[in-house]
């Protein structure tokens, strides 16, 4: 905290002339020593080479290219900037949606009162969004969120020095919200991807984009949390630990980069939460780089399936379902299964609503973002151990994972 001293007035006033005489005497010394100095820079061939020649020209050439030979300040931020800017792009996306009329325009009572002025048959509408990309190899592959791209007719990819390329989306998978565009073009700068298993929270935060249509932009924070889970931010559908930063995030911004202060891609910028300021999420990038190796091999990802809706016992929880449900769970720890999706893995097993989950493979379990991390890393047709409590009582199940539904 600054603090704010006040001068304290010296109990022995000065005369004017000896403030004059400590004045001069000031100057004198001052004037001493750039004299000195002067001689000795230019007496010395070592500091001070040039020849009164030489200062003549230096003196007569143009100021504006005296400026140019000056280096321009810089700092870290300017130097991803100049290094991973071209690499960003903006990626335009139409979609063409089909409107449909209001069944009450087609009663006959109401027609005859309107008549042709109502309309006939459903029109169309095109839907125009924008968001930002990164290209990850000179060949124009190109990562972003699979919401920018979503449903739509036509894609454009456009860079920095203003070419414009129509893109090819190569696959997409909503429950990362990954997307991998192509476009026809060699030689492009990419960017150099980093690992955000080895992030530390306040280190630097750097987001390029075309948030609300301003292209190339750059804001700067810092990283502010990691691991959230899809359901602290409101996107339960979502199977990502976001990383959280406060480096200004908006719409458009949607599938650029976040960058550490090496200048390497360690997320891409991803959700924001409606009326809050400085709370941005990014999907990690060694997930988004394990996505993106899926869909640039077979266009799709498998992901592992239970079938289950769930949720953590929590003090909260567990008060909730004593008032509503007459549901006694103090002792409890663990998942509780709130319901089974028909004909899933989960009902094929014998999994039952009720049924509280404590540990998968004899690892014991607390929250529902761990279970749903289980069953995400394991692989369709392997089998987990689950540990549950069944009306107060031990019991042991074994689960083959599905393949879930698109």
């Amino acid at each position: 905290m600054s603090k704010i001293y006040k001068s304290q007035s010296n109990p022995k006033q000065t005369t004017p002339w000896g403030q004059k005489a400590a004045t001069s005497a000031v100057f004198m010394m001052l004037g001493g020593a750039i004299a000195v100095g002067g001689e000795y820079l230019f007496s010395s061939p070592r500091l001070f080479a040039t020849t009164p020649e030489s200062l003549t020209q230096l003196t007569q050439k143009p100021k504006e290219e005296l400026l140019a030979a000056i280096p321009a300040p810089t700092n870290f931020v300017t130097d991803v900037v100049n290094r991973v800017g071209p690499a960003v792009v903006k990626i335009n996306a139409s979609r063409t949606v089909q409107t449909k009329l209001p069944p009450i325009f087609n009663d006959p009572y109401f027609r005859q009162f309107f008549g042709d002025r109502l309309p006939q048959t459903p029109g169309r509408r095109v839907e125009r969004g924008t968001g930002s990309g990164f290209i990850i190899s000179a060949d124009g592959v190109i990562l972003t969120n699979s919401h920018v791209i979503d449903g739509a007719d036509k894609v454009t990819v456009t860079l920095t020095d203003g070419r414009a390329f129509p893109g090819q989306v190569i696959g997409t998978d909503s429950i990362t919200d990954m997307a991998v565009v192509k476009i026809a073009a060699q030689n492009l700068p990419t960017v150099t991807l980093g690992n955000s298993e080895q992030l530390q929270i306040g280190e630097w935060a750097i987001a390029i984009g075309n948030p609300l249509g301003l292209d190339n932009t750059v804001t700067t924070g810092i990283i502010s949390a990691t691991g959230r889970n899809s359901s602290q931010i409101g996107v339960g559908d979502k199977r990502v630990d976001f990383i959280q930063t406060d480096a200004a995030i908006n719409p458009g911004n949607s599938g650029g980069p976040l960058l550490n202060a090496k200048g390497e891609v360690i997320g891409i910028n991803t959700a924001i939460i409606r009326n809050a300021q400085g709370l941005g999420f990014a999907i990690p990038v060694n997930t988004a780089s394990d996505i993106a190796e899926q869909l640039i091999a077979k266009g799709r990802v498998d992901h592992a399936y239970l079938g289950i809706r769930m949720t953590s016992l929590t003090p909260e929880i567990k008060q909730q379902l004593k008032a509503e449900r007459n549901l006694n769970l103090d002792n409890q720890e663990g998942v509780l299964i709130v319901g089974i999706v028909p004909n899933s893995p989960a009902a094929r097993s014998g999994l039952r609503a009720g049924d509280v989950i404590t540990a998968i493979d004899r690892q014991k379990i607390s929250t529902a973002s761990e279970v749903q991390k289980a069953v995400e890393n394991t692989q369709v047709g392997d089998r987990l151990s689950l540990q549950l409590v069944r009306q107060g009582n031990p019991l042991a199940l074994n689960v083959e994972v599905g393949l879930l539904p698109n």
